[in-house]
């Protein structure tokens, strides 16, 4: 399973925020797509598993430090999100009927 061979493979050779291997580079290694990536980092992550990830790519967190960094890197993202969500949302106003949909 590629989630326990990302896992394997960070825990050994990655470690601290000092030893991050690009996402590009780690797909390569491990043979497999972006989103089969992210999918196995979600997952290692919900596990409890503490994968961080920074600009320069993912690593496994050696300190609270790294893993309150990965967590408000994530806040952000989920910040950005809603609001785009948001916008979406106010969008459809736009719409009035006009188009046959499926609403949330």
């Amino acid at each position: 399973m590629k989630k326990d061979e990302l896992k394997e493979h960070l825990s050994r050779n990655c470690r601290g925020r000092g030893r991050a291997v690009g996402g590009e580079r780690l797909r390569r290694t491990l043979r497999i797509s972006e989103n089969e990536l992210r999918k196995a980092v979600n997952r290692l992550r919900r596990e409890g598993v503490p994968i961080a990830s920074d600009q320069t790519g993912y690593f496994y967190a050696q300190t609270a430090g790294e893993v309150y960094a990965t967590i408000r890197n994530l806040k952000k993202m989920r910040s950005g999100l809603d609001a785009a969500i948001t916008g979406l949302e106010q969008s459809l106003e736009k719409f009035d009927g006009k188009s046959p949909g499926v609403r949330p």
